[in-house]
């Protein structure tokens, strides 16, 4: 037995050390937290809350020095695994907004009935889980960083352990997300059936061929893409977020709505570009169909919302159908240019939504802390005792909308010009929706801006001054600087989508 094995060669696993250093960051930063919780008494809990920071922010050193040394692609274990421009941009995405989020929910942590070291366990753990996703170029590595960001999002929802409401948004995120990921599932083991491969090139070049024209790898296709319509919320698969996101702790919410739809957005980019672009036949229509219906039944029903976090949830849907809108143009004419337009149109899009978003997340966890009610009347008159929180808090619905100077008029311009890079006529009437739906969502955004600096307090209401903790402080700083800073030099973002471009690194 032993001279049978001799003979044969196995091949060597290939780990590029550097290239791996921000998931080993990330790893040796939950074992220290794991320990640190084990060893502290309860007083110094936050010591892991500390540790999870110096983690984050620790890891950002590796992705930056990797980022110095060029366009350099990393392939590791076969084409399973790649650090390129396009992962390390979107790994920065997604551990600068978990450490926002870690900031935003101090004071959860100090006033709730919470366990620090638990959240902060959890929440990066869950990063740790996107983070592998920005790399994984393959059926099986997607699937274990899917479950990776998930199980603990889970657990997270459902953090006010005393609180119904809190336990139902837990439940309902959990047996969708399972049934998502079972339907995603069923169609990986369709596609490795009959491309023989879960390596996202291989997957390409079966599907460029005979095997692509299968029924059932259609099938197989549709069942995937399907699976991470759930995690990106996309109507009709949307029902769980907004009680999930209403139901959750306000941080978690944030966490949710940017870094994990975020992720899903990833992995369908990695999947339709690399995987499934020879069938464009197949997911072209179906985003086009998805990309209507998210923006325009997310902004219907949040023109009824009179709670805040509600009427955010449903701007999430209806952003989400904004980042469908290049997938859906993307596969017309099969050219480079209009994958590359798409591409980078997606990704400057998930860079700014992130800073608007979790900065006007930000700001409702400041104000719901002295008001203690989630209701946009709540907002009434707060300017007259908040001007800063008024004014930043309208910085980011009024960027949301889209108005210029802010940076939501560029990814909205991004998404524009994808359209124009297809210009074909669906392309167009996909566009014309678009537009429909930015005026609508610049009506319920307005009313919020109204209530706060047209709108007396309400009766009752507390008109003393907001007190805000300086990790919120510094939240609001960094997501104010990045919302402004990209309206007035989108050309310095638009750079970063262009870096980030999975066609240049793989030749598609």
């Amino acid at each position: 037995m032993t001279a049978l094995l001799g003979l044969v060669k196995l091949p060597t696993p290939y780990f590029d050390y550097h290239a791996l250093a921000p998931e080993m960051v990330l790893t040796g930063s939950l074992v220290l937290m794991l320990i640190v919780e084990l060893v502290v008494d309860e007083t110094k809990k936050y010591l892991v809350g500390t540790v999870a920071g110096l983690g984050l922010l620790g890891a950002m050193i590796p992705i930056v020095t990797l980022a110095l040394e060029g366009h350099h692609n990393r392939v590791m274990f076969g084409g399973a695994y790649v650090v390129d421009p396009f992962a390390l941009v979107l790994k920065a995405l997604f551990i600068l907004s978990g450490y926002v989020v870690l900031l935003i929910s101090t004071t959860y942590i100090e006033e709730g009935d919470y366990y620090e070291g638990e959240f902060s366990f959890l929440l990066v753990a869950a990063i740790l889980g996107m983070v592998v996703m920005a790399s994984a170029r393959d059926l099986i590595t997607i699937f274990v960083a899917l479950e990776l960001l998930s199980i603990p999002g889970y657990l997270l929802a459902g953090w006010r352990k005393r609180d119904v409401k809190s336990n139902e948004a837990m439940m309902k995120y959990y047996l969708l997300g399972v049934l998502s990921a079972a339907v995603m599932l069923y169609g990986m083991s369709l596609i490795y059936g009959f491309t023989g491969s879960t390596l996202l090139t291989d997957i390409g070049a079966a599907t460029r061929g005979s095997v692509g024209a299968k029924p059932i790898v259609t099938l197989g296709i549709f069942f995937v893409l399907v699976g991470f319509a759930f995690k990106i919320s996309a109507v009709p698969f949307h029902f769980w977020a907004p009680d999930t996101y209403e139901g959750a702790p306000t941080p978690v919410t944030a966490f949710l709505s940017v870094a994990s739809k975020a992720a899903g957005f990833v992995a369908i980019m990695e999947l339709v570009f690399v995987g499934f672009y020879g069938r464009a036949d197949v997911w072209a229509p179906l985003f086009w169909i998805l990309a209507a219906l998210t923006m325009t039944v997310g902004n219907l029903v949040a023109l009824r919302q009179t709670n805040i976090v509600r009427m955010l949830a449903y701007s999430s849907i209806a952003q989400a159908g904004y980042m469908l809108v290049p997938l859906a143009v993307a596969g017309d004419h099969l050219t480079g240019r209009t994958a590359n337009k798409a591409l980078s149109a997606i990704i400057v899009y998930l860079l700014i939504y992130a800073a608007m978003n979790l900065g006007a997340f930000a700001v409702v966890i400041a104000v719901a802390r002295k008001t203690g009610s989630g209701e946009i009347r709540s907002f009434g008159g707060l300017f007259t005792y908040a001007p800063g929180l008024t004014l930043l808090m309208t910085i980011f619905l009024f960027s949301l909308a889209g108005i210029p100077p802010l940076g939501g008029w560029f990814a909205k311009l991004e998404i524009i010009e994808s359209i124009g890079a297809s210009g074909t006529p669906a392309a167009w009437v996909l566009g014309g929706i678009l537009a429909a739906n930015t005026a609508v969502a610049l009506y319920y955004y307005a009313n919020v801006a109204r209530e706060m600096w047209m709108r007396p307090v309400p009766d009752g209401g507390d008109a003393t001054r907001v007190r805000v903790p300086m990790p919120v402080q510094l939240a609001l700083v960094l997501t104010s600087a990045t919302t402004l800073v990209i309206g007035v030099f989108p050309n310095l973002f638009a750079h970063l989508g262009d870096l980030a471009s999975l066609t240049h690194a793989l030749g598609v």
